[in-house]
């Protein structure tokens, strides 16, 4: 519960409180202004409550967000790491050792693809961009791991 007390939340609790207030008092307004004749203001007087409901249902789903990504008060913060070093070792040598990366802060290391010429045969009276799509498509099921931007052609 310390998380929903934290000043960004207390922030967002105030912003909720004033923009309910203020669309129910401007729903409020636009009614006082219907019922003095102007036809339009009815469906303002409709639409003002709904953004103010509105504005709870975001607030109350980023509410539930935040308390249902709670960590377990039971649970010590360290226990989620399951790689234990033996004596004398270093973290990094154990977690290579156990088949993990070293450190979750380890920038990842993008690999060079493979490359597979795609042939696909040009049909008669094909248009010449669509067979080029259709090859760039070949080499994209033929290269899993690529990206579109590694295309060679």
């Amino acid at each position: 519960m310390k998380r929903l007390w934290t000043p960004a939340w207390i922030f967002r609790h105030v912003a909720m409180v004033v923009l309910v207030v203020g669309f129910c008092a401007l729903g409020w307004w636009q009614i006082s202004r219907a019922a003095a004749g102007n036809t339009l203001s009815w469906a303002y007087a409709v639409e003002w409550p709904i953004f103010a409901v509105f504005v709870i249902f975001v607030w109350w789903r980023e509410l539930r967000h935040t308390l249902r990504g709670e960590p377990d008060p039971a649970e010590p913060a360290g226990a989620t790491d399951q790689s234990v070093a033996p004596p004398g070792t270093a973290p990094a040598t154990a977690a290579a050792a156990a088949g993990e990366s070293p450190s979750p802060t380890t920038p990842a290391v993008r690999r060079p693809v493979r490359v597979v010429r795609a042939t696909v045969p040009a049909g008669d009276g094909e248009d010449a961009d669509l067979a080029e799509y259709n090859r760039y498509l070949t080499w994209l099921n033929a290269n899993p791991g690529a990206r579109p931007g590694d295309y060679p052609g």
